[in-house]
């Protein structure tokens, strides 16, 4: 007798859904939630798994509360819903446990940007906007009636969303010449600001989440690739194909945009000519003298008063002004005119809050009380520095006012209380923070020194070690220290210090240069010297600024030799320069010591290099001690 075969897979059907308008309500919910990038898409989703376990009908979202992973608001979002359905159809006896005819259909795909228009009151979800496909109850998601698969929707970004205007901020990028084919954070959001309705940085009220936040989304759906640290961010191919049919998109719309005002002008009589207002000298001589012109000619070719009014400054400033403008606009790093920004203090978050808040939050009544212009955001190396911010003024029709460009001054501060000081000193955390505050690209770096009074009694250090560190800073390092007592007269200098920056440069016109293009130590120090004689500033942009100076950004080979001399004691920042011009990595110098006979030779090598601006020797005693550390096998006695 033959054996039964074997059955393989679930005996018993699953039952369907007895709330299948809720399943699809909720279905909605979550992939419209999915397509902004948010996270109370997994929220929704366990909501559905919770529904769909659940084996007795419910006749309202208030009853779905016993049901785990049920909150108020999902369930206040139901009878919502619920009521809006009651309306739109036949009263409270509309049946709710089977899907209205025409609700279970799946809707064809949409490849236009704007979103397809509802067929009935199933297919919108809360905000109002048209949802993704409705699942049956049956649990036949993404079938049709003849068990056919349909095909998975694509992914669109909303319009002026956060996914969109990087989408597009990447793919202009990409298309200008000389692009680096990726963009950091801080240029990425400043660049997509304009393209988006809602802020990248400052959530809005009661919520957590930016436009930012749908970046998370654009690299999960393989669009946006995410390498290095600090991040850089670039499109993938199929992300570069979508923001090629968005930037079509909005290409087209201009273009219908300008098709109505022409027609519109045609409409009114108007002559469709457009009026030149770039014409050589020469050729409107040409033209003047032409005299078989007809007067219809001629009042084409006439210049209205408000247009010539609005580019007078360009046409009447002289050639020798303008050269370097000129330069700079070739270039696309800009320039901002006297009168045409304003001098503002940045203040690092770090100094506003943590640790005793009261003490810092006295320092922004203090500025507050003052009457000083400052904001407070993150800043990668120092605690105040000035930014010369370009005015800008909203534009009509558009939610938010342009991105305005920011210049650093050459001025950076580094705040210290003593105890700081003296934890800093302790940590090593004191003679990388100099380091890097001469490396980032500012000329005038300034130590304000607290004193804090008797506190410095009680640190781990003694005053007098404490003091020597204060003086080898600006006799040694070359900063400049100011010396005060409390918070109090921190901000009165930080007062007096902006006051001074906004007169020192009213009449400056100021140029955007960037790092890699900057001259030797001693040429920048000659040109910040004679800032007050020559108007002309030239300044690195904020951001470019920020991203430079990450801490923990990819460092060379170099750097990582540099930072490891520099932990060695007696070794500065201008001795260890001096040795990386001798020998460029570890590498280099090993191969230096193998080629020494004796270990007296060895212990010898360095001590003839000469460091600083009097061209001392290393010395035999620093050149012994970086010999047995790179060439001693065993531990260091």
């Amino acid at each position: 007798m033959p054996s039964e075969p074997v059955r393989v897979g679930r005996k018993r059907p699953l039952p369907s859904c007895p709330n299948p308008l809720f399943l699809n309500w909720l279905t909605e919910m979550r992939d419209h939630a999915k397509e902004k990038g948010l996270k109370t898409q997994y929220v929704y989703q366990k909501a559905i798994n919770s529904l769909k376990k659940y084996p007795l009908p419910l006749k309202n979202g208030k009853e779905a509360k016993i049901l785990q992973n049920f909150g108020d608001g999902i369930c206040k979002t139901l009878d919502e819903r619920l009521q809006k359905y009651y309306r739109e159809n036949v009263g409270v006896d509309a049946p709710i446990h089977s899907l209205p005819s025409g609700c279970a259909q799946t809707q064809p795909i949409n490849n236009n940007l704007a979103p397809p228009k509802p067929s009935s009151a199933c297919s919108r979800n809360p905000s109002g906007e048209v949802g993704a496909n409705v699942r049956n109850a049956e649990g036949d998601a993404g079938k049709e009636k003849g068990g056919k698969k349909t095909k998975k929707r694509e992914y669109v970004p909303q319009k002026r969303s956060g996914g969109y205007a990087v989408l597009l901020t990447l793919y202009r990028h990409s298309q200008l010449p000389g692009s680096k084919g990726f963009m950091f954070k801080n240029e990425l959001q400043t660049e997509a600001q304009s393209l988006c309705d809602k802020s990248f940085t400052v959530p809005d009220l009661g919520s957590k989440y930016t436009a930012w936040s749908s970046v998370s989304t654009l690299i999960q759906k393989d669009l946006l690739l995410k390498t290095h640290n600090p991040a850089r961010y670039s499109l993938t191919e199929l992300g570069l194909a979508l923001a090629e049919r968005l930037e079509s998109g909005e290409r087209g719309k201009d273009d219908e945009q300008g098709e109505e005002k022409r027609s519109e002008a045609e409409d009114l009589g108007e002559r469709p000519g457009t009026v030149d207002l770039t014409l050589d000298e020469e050729k409107e001589k040409d033209d003047d003298d032409d005299d078989d012109e007809s007067e219809d000619d001629c009042s084409l070719r006439a210049r209205p008063t408000i247009a010539a009014s609005e580019t007078h400054t360009e046409r009447v400033a002289p050639v020798s002004s303008l050269s370097g403008i000129s330069k700079a606009s070739d270039t696309g790093e800009g320039y901002l005119l006297p009168g045409s920004y304003d001098i503002v203090l940045c203040v690092d978050f770090i100094e506003t809050t943590g640790g005793n808040t009261a003490r810092k939050q006295e320092l922004v009544k203090e500025l507050q009380r003052n009457g000083v212009m400052f904001d407070v955001r993150k800043l990668n190396v120092g605690d105040f520095l000035w930014v010369a911010r370009e005015k800008v003024t909203p534009v009509p029709g558009q939610l938010r006012p342009p991105v305005a460009k920011e210049l650093v001054l050459d001025y950076i501060i580094e705040r210290k209380r003593m105890d700081d000081l003296c934890g800093s000193i302790m940590d090593g955390r004191f003679r990388e923070q100099k380091f890097r505050l001469k490396r980032c690209g500012l000329h005038k770096p300034i130590y304000l020194v607290e004193e804090c009074g008797s506190a410095a009694a009680h640190l781990s250090l003694p005053e007098s070690t404490l003091q020597q560190a204060i003086v080898n800073t600006q006799v040694v390092d070359g900063f400049f220290v100011k010396r005060v007592q409390d918070v109090k007269e921190s901000a009165a200098y930080l007062t007096v210090m902006t006051r001074y920056l906004q007169k020192l440069y009213q009449n400056c016109t100021l140029f955007c240069r960037s790092r890699e293009l900057e001259g030797n130590e001693e040429c920048d120090q000659e040109s910040g010297a004679a800032v007050r004689e020559n108007p002309h500033c030239n300044l690195i942009s904020f951001t470019e600024f920020n991203c430079g100076a990450v801490k923990n950004k990819c460092q060379t080979v170099r750097d990582v030799f540099a930072r490891q001399l520099m932990q060695i004691s007696g070794i500065s920042g201008d001795k260890a320069a001096a040795i990386l011009e001798q020998y460029s990595t570890v590498s280099s110098l090993l191969k230096a010591y193998a080629q020494c006979t004796t270990e007296a030779e060895g212990e010898k090598l360095l001590s003839s290099i000469k460091y600083g601006k009097l061209k001392r020797n290393l010395g035999p005693a620093l050149s012994r001690t970086v010999y047995q550390l790179y060439s001693t096998r065993g531990p260091l006695s």
